[in-house]
């Protein structure tokens, strides 16, 4: 028995003691292949679960280097059939190969001729294959490849997709590193997926994921699709491209609501794509438009039904995933796993944070308490209503507005999920708002004044959550969000991260109401960055409006 931070027990969950000297190197060893599911303030419980497991042998980790984690910083003997677990769980990917066949084409083969005759026999796989090729292998419909790796990850036997890839159109793409160069985690990050054939590659928000894109391209240097989350996000691709390759304004198409270009490199919006007409989705055809060579997912985890089904029947081209968290509130990371690919390549924020190239962060929950009024009303409102009100009460309302005063003349976010409270906000605060309704065009010139220093406060909605680049924020304040999703409250961070000029750090506060939902909410939105190391401190509402140094 040791002192380590770690307590490993049989069921497969891990109690990290978060104040240990030690936790923040366990933290990391075990990030690989292991899932927090709840962070309070002094132990962090993590579940080791197949898919985690399959991830970290996808990206190279095996079985001896998991248990070798689990064995150092244990502070008890661990369980010895969890550690027969972890090997056997580990050791079912890969043991059924997808490969390229030259007379049959496409084959499902393995080494394990009972793994093969169980998942021949599951009746989802039935309409999917061929003829038998011998014992060990049979032949696949090259239109089911990726509908047979979302069967068999079900099944508990993740295929290895070793078949490779279509090189599409060529397209000469170069990266154009004139007073820039590729950071080493971006190196590394393109290295790793392009060694993978397909995947996703995990940055911090701040840290330059459309440069691993860029990158990835210029590897390809193939026609590429460009799928982003909205047409601001369009315009930043567009121009980080031209700024960082080789393409001209004449290479790069816009597929939008605004446009509906097709050119050796485009850029379309999931919104445009996953457009519905008569029970149709007329868009998709764009992922046939042309004989693409990469496709790039940027906030994969975003990734909707539609676009998932598409991507099913484009396992002959390379798929790149960009996201800051694989994080899913409706559980389908094992979709983004069979259908784009496994993690390849994962950074974690606060080792990016130390070696300066994302800002260090200073998390704060602000909580207030309710009014006895509102606290009744809370207690007396229909269940479905509860949350809207406490996210929205005027003793938020005010505390905001005490955060803004405290920060004046600093660049602020005020992010917030409802838009009338954000309407209400931008009046109080003399700021503009930012929401779905604004045209592109004002968004951007809103933006480009926050950038310039012009304009100090903006209140958003949602929109701008994800793929924005606002590098000079240094403070942001959220009054409500989409009830506890721990993916949106890693994006809002994210638009901290960004390195400042001056080197000075960033503010994050989460303003949440006492003895409500928002207080439920906000710990299971905190989850992720938890995970990630950022431990939130817990301040008084009445410690802000008082003026006191928090």
């Amino acid at each position: 028995m040791t002192d380590g931070p770690l307590i490993v027990q049989s069921d497969k969950t891990l109690l990290l003691e978060v104040d240990h000297e030690l936790a923040d190197a366990c933290r990391q060893e075990i990030a690989p292949f292991a899932e927090l599911e709840r962070a309070p303030e002094h132990v962090h419980t993590y579940r080791v679960t197949p898919l985690a497991l399959w991830n970290a042998r996808a990206a190279g980790h095996d079985a001896e280097q998991v248990v070798d984690a689990l064995l150092k910083f244990s502070r008890y003997p661990v369980p010895h059939a969890l550690l027969v677990d972890v090997a056997d769980t580990m050791a079912r990917y890969g043991r059924l190969r997808l490969e390229k066949d030259p007379v049959h084409g496409l084959v499902l083969s393995s080494s394990d001729r009972a793994v093969l005759e169980e998942v021949l026999r599951a009746k989802k796989i039935k309409g999917m294959i061929g003829d038998r090729i011998g014992d060990d292998a049979v032949a696949v419909h090259a239109s089911e490849r990726g509908a047979l790796k979302q069967a068999l990850l079900k099944l508990g036997w993740p295929a290895e997709d070793l078949a490779g890839y279509v090189d599409g159109e060529a397209h000469p793409i170069h990266l154009d590193e004139d007073g820039w160069e590729l950071r080493p985690y971006q190196r590394e990050a393109t290295d790793a997926f392009w060694h993978g054939g397909s995947g996703v590659v995990v940055l911090p928000c701040g840290s330059g994921k459309t440069t691993v894109g860029a990158a990835a391209m210029a590897k390809a240097k193939a026609t590429t699709l460009i799928l982003v989350t909205n047409t601001v996000s369009a315009h930043q691709w567009k121009q980080e491209l031209l700024r960082r390759t080789t393409l001209t304004e004449d290479e790069i198409g816009e597929y939008t609501g605004a446009k509906k270009e097709i050119r050796p490199v485009t850029i379309a919006t999931y919104q445009i794509m996953t457009t519905r007409r008569k029970g149709v989705y007329p868009h998709l055809e764009l992922f046939d438009a042309r004989d693409w060579g990469l496709v790039v997912y940027d906030e994969v985890h975003l990734l909707p039904a539609p676009i998932f089904r598409m991507t099913a029947d484009l396992q002959a081209r390379r798929r790149l995933g960009l996201t800051a968290t694989l994080v899913r509130e409706d559980n389908r990371e094992g979709d983004v796993f069979s259908l784009i690919g496994p993690k390849r390549y994962d950074a974690p924020w606060r080792d990016m944070e130390s070696q300066g190239w994302i800002a260090p962060a200073d998390c704060v929950e602000v909580r207030v308490t309710l009014t006895d009024s509102e606290r009744l009303a809370y207690a007396t409102a229909e269940p479905e209503e509860r949350y809207r009100f406490c996210a929205t009460t005027d003793t938020k309302t005010r505390l905001v507005q005490a955060l803004v005063k405290r920060h004046e003349g600093e660049q602020l976010l005020v992010i917030g999920q409802y838009i009338d409270q954000l309407d209400e906000l931008g009046e109080l605060l003399g700021a503009p708002v930012i929401k779905g309704e604004t045209r592109v065009k004002e968004r951007e010139r809103l933006f480009d004044a926050f950038r310039s220093g012009e304009q100090n406060v903006l209140v958003v909605s949602k929109v701008a959550n994800f793929s924005i680049d606002l590098p000079e924020a240094t403070v942001a304040v959220q009054v409500s969000g989409a009830y506890g999703s721990r993916q949106e409250e890693a994006q809002r961070l994210g638009r901290l991260l960004r390195p400042k000029a001056s080197g000075a750090g960033a503010r994050f506060y989460a303003v949440v109401a006492r003895d409500t939902l928002d207080q439920d909410y906000a710990a299971h939105r905190q989850r992720f960055l938890a995970e990630q190391g950022y431990a939130y401190r817990i301040v008084d509402a009445d410690a802000v409006l008082s003026g006191e140094d928090i």
